[in-house]
């Protein structure tokens, strides 16, 4: 049977650059960094205090109150990007079949926040004083539950966990969906809340995040530098409408791109290393290759996963040399964690609108903060400033904790066959 093809109609996104799709694009190519000293708590216990937050987020402004008052942060904004994006796309809820839209939401601990909260009060005050959907209201899936009942999705429904390659994951999978003929629409998005204190201490005691920019916040995500000292926390939501051709031609939608590749593989090396020779990033590159059907020559661009730590890096840019030969140092790669941090489940699903976006504005987002090159990382990395340049085809790259990792590829369509 001939596979569909997947094109992206709508996009949607709350993150620490703004509320908006045009937020977050202006903020990318303007190289302005989201990054900033922690508000949503006392930080001062903590040799890291910064994080890229997302403030002034009225959840309100996209659910009920009831909804919004047992919902997770991280379902919040999954829900408020789903919005948007299906806005973007054009496409009224509910829909005319739903029994053919899906949700595939990509999160490492969704509603982490809301567990711990409740925890807090059953220490305090004991049980009785739980809410009733204080554990049900943060588990993993329930991002995917709440944008499926928020907008009557009937169809498939799925939820990926795969830490930081989860956002990418959630996109080829729902791309997957269309694919086999199992749905028309999905809505393919990354979530995550992870800027507490829990998680913030976690990754300082593993020595991950940095700990010297707490003065200058905006300069702490630095990829490929050889002053980098780790990731930074951030948090948010990125949503895609993807749609079967047939289904987005039909009803005449705008077409910013289409998902030809995607793929994924296992280190089976370490819980947070990457394999030092690269060979699970290498595979997913490659089988994503494999899947479009294109070369390497055919890249135009690559999102690297580029989290500003030392390992990660050094061993991402390995893998890409090692894979494209040569034709690594014409392929411009840049970082847009630089800027927004690394919002773990959500960062691919961010990242996958950063490739949509440079693809239909032929621009690629720089990586900030690359002012101090790193011999091990001599790729061109499109430092400081937006490149203004023919985008037809982009990669992003997402590995995740444990190993688990994932690419997608993604194309201009301008009506093509």
């Amino acid at each position: 049977m001939e596979r569909k093809r997947v094109v992206i109609t709508g996009l949607g996104t709350i993150n620490a650059l703004g509320h908006t799709v045009d937020d977050y694009w202006n903020g990318l190519i303007s190289g302005t960094s989201g990054v900033r000293p922690i508000s949503g708590f006392d930080p001062s216990d903590l040799p890291c205090k910064i994080g890229g937050e997302v403030l002034d987020f009225n959840p309100l402004d996209y659910m009920e109150r009831k909804a919004a008052r047992r919902a997770s942060r991280s379902t919040q904004f999954a829900v408020a990007a789903s919005r948007q994006a299906l806005e973007d796309a054009d496409l009224n809820y509910p829909m005319e079949n739903p029994e053919r839209v899906g949700v595939m939401i990509g999160t490492a601990v969704a509603g982490v926040d809301h567990i711990l909260d409740g925890n807090q009060v059953f220490l305090n005050k004991g049980y009785s004083r739980m809410k009733p959907y204080q554990v049900p209201s943060g588990i993993p899936n329930i991002p995917a539950f709440q944008v499926a009942r928020e907008f009557q999705c009937l169809g498939p429904n799925n939820t990926t966990t795969t830490a930081c390659a989860a956002g990418t994951q959630a996109v080829g999978e729902g791309a997957e969906l269309i694919r086999r003929g199992a749905a028309d629409v999905v809505i393919s998005a990354g979530a995550e809340a992870i800027v507490t204190p829990l998680v913030v201490g976690t990754f300082s005691v593993m020595r991950a995040l940095p700990f010297n920019y707490n003065d200058h916040p905006e300069k702490a995500s630095r990829p490929f530098t050889i002053d980098r000292e780790g990731f930074v926390l951030s948090e948010g939501s990125a949503a895609l409408i993807l749609e079967s051709l047939d289904h987005a031609l039909d009803r005449g939608a705008r077409i910013y791109a289409e998902v030809i590749g995607h793929s994924s593989s296992s280190d089976g090396y370490d819980i947070v290393a990457m394999r030092p020779d690269g060979s699970g990033a290498i595979r997913a590159m490659l089988w994503a290759l494999q899947d479009a059907g294109v070369d390497i020559t055919d890249v135009d661009y690559i999102n690297a996963h580029g989290t500003s730590t030392p390992l990660n890096d050094k061993t991402e840019t390995l893998a890409i040399k090692t894979l494209f030969g040569e034709e690594a140092y014409n392929i411009p790669v840049s970082s847009t964690k630089s800027m927004m941090g690394h919002a773990m489940g959500a960062s691919g699903a961010l990242e996958a609108i950063a490739c949509t976006l440079a693809i239909y504005k032929d621009t690629i987002p720089p990586t900030i903060n690359y002012d101090n090159p790193d011999p091990e990382c001599d790729l061109f990395y499109v430092p400081n400033e937006a490149l203004d340049t023919k985008v037809n085809i982009a990669l992003s790259n997402s590995f995740g904790l444990g190993g688990q990792n994932a690419c997608l590829l993604l194309k201009s369509y301008n009506g093509r066959p």
